[in-house]
């Protein structure tokens, strides 16, 4: 899931949204990283809803949180994907959202096991749609008993996108990879380069196409457009790219940090180079993961994977940071597309890529909307 969401970041609240198949709920955002709290503290009784909890915290496309959840009965519920969060420009397909849409589905799935509960999921029961995710239902979760408790869950409080420089002086192990590998679901899909000549070739193909995204107009303004400037603008649209806290809302309030100064030739631009640059230089060691075809449920396989490789390394003391730009499918990007899946995909589709290391510092988590805000009602 390719992001830029620490250098970038209008905002409404409280709208009623109107879809083909039902609305939302009207909710007003609180603080914007109380579902962090709320995933450990609440205790609904309904408990799909205690797993939703935790799967509204699952890593995704510049943040878009792209679920909607209907319940049904008392024991069904179906994903739904939401089609206003759409990514047109690096994301034409809908396949890196897809991606995060298997991450939601296996950190709910983990949250029910955690209960107690298995959480039998059919994905796309009405089929999909390879040019575009639709209104048809991304998958149908049944929960039942028999969940089995994965030791992986332990570390979903503390996951993180790890945007920051890594530990040089101290190396993925080998006991370490193996780990990663060891947490999937399809260890045939993880990829992993710690060799030093290795690891300068993919941090050169990273740079590189993160320079393509930067540079190009209408991919950059597609971050640019999902700003969120400021703590109030945060709270009020909690998902997109934060631009907050005590360092950055002065200078926004006093119009030194806009919209304007992120676009090409603006020195917030110059500045995301200044910062990136070194970011990508710092890195030990990448992961990946390949699928063998590119099918909708292979992208959802390739989420819950996602997910997993996520927990494993927060478990082992890593940090795990997606660079996928050079896997986005738009016309600029097809050199380094091409490199990519030719260096990872050995035979197989690339669908991640990760900088793997040891941060520099802690991350902070990602603000999140409240789980009653992405749940429809009829």
């Amino acid at each position: 899931m390719a992001t830029r969401r620490t250098l970038l970041a209008t905002a409404s609240a409280g709208l009623w949204l109107s879809l083909a198949d039902g609305w939302l709920r009207p909710v007003r955002a609180a603080a914007p990283l109380d579902p962090w709290n709320q995933a450990a503290a609440a205790a609904p009784a309904d408990p799909r809803l205690r797993a939703l909890l935790w799967a509204v915290l699952a890593p995704n496309p510049h943040n878009r949180q792209p679920w909607l959840i209907r319940l049904d009965g008392d024991d069904a519920l179906t994903l739904v994907f939401d089609r206003e969060r759409r990514l047109p420009v690096t994301d034409p397909f809908d396949r890196q959202l897809t991606i995060g849409l298997g991450c939601f589905l296996e950190l709910l799935r983990l949250a029910a096991a955690q209960q107690g509960f298995a959480a039998a999921m059919t994905p796309f029961p009405e089929g999909s749609d390879a040019r575009a995710l639709d209104a048809r239902p991304v998958a149908r979760v049944v929960f039942g008993p028999g969940g089995q408790p994965d030791p992986l869950f332990a570390a979903a409080p503390h996951r993180r996108s790890a945007k920051l420089p890594f530990d040089m002086t101290r190396p993925v192990t080998t006991a370490e990879e193996a780990a990663l590998r060891g947490a999937l679901l399809d260890a045939a899909s993880f990829g992993a380069e710690r060799e030093a000549g290795g690891v300068a070739t993919l941090r050169d193909l990273a740079w590189r196409a993160w320079v393509i995204e930067a540079g190009t107009p209408a991919a950059h303004l597609e971050s640019v457009d999902l700003m969120r400037l400021g703590t109030p603008a945060v709270a009020a649209q909690p998902d997109g790219i934060p631009v907050w806290g005590p360092q950055l809302d002065p200078m926004i309030a006093r119009g030194e940090l806009t919209r304007a100064a992120m676009l090409p030739g603006g020195p917030g631009h110059r500045v995301m180079f200044d910062r990136y640059r070194p970011m990508i230089a710092a890195t030990p060691a990448f992961v990946w993961l390949a699928t063998p075809g590119n099918t909708r449920g292979e992208q959802l396989a390739a989420g819950r994977d996602w997910l997993r490789l996520n927990l494993a390394a927060t478990a082992a003391g890593l940090a795990l940071h997606p660079v996928s730009q050079a896997l986005q499918e738009y016309p600029e990007m097809a050199g380094p597309f091409r490199e990519a899946q030719a260096r990872l995909g050995g035979g197989r589709q690339a669908q991640m890529l990760g900088r793997l290391g040891v941060a520099m510092a802690a991350a902070p988590p990602t603000p999140r909307w409240p789980l009653e805000s992405r749940i429809l009602r009829g």
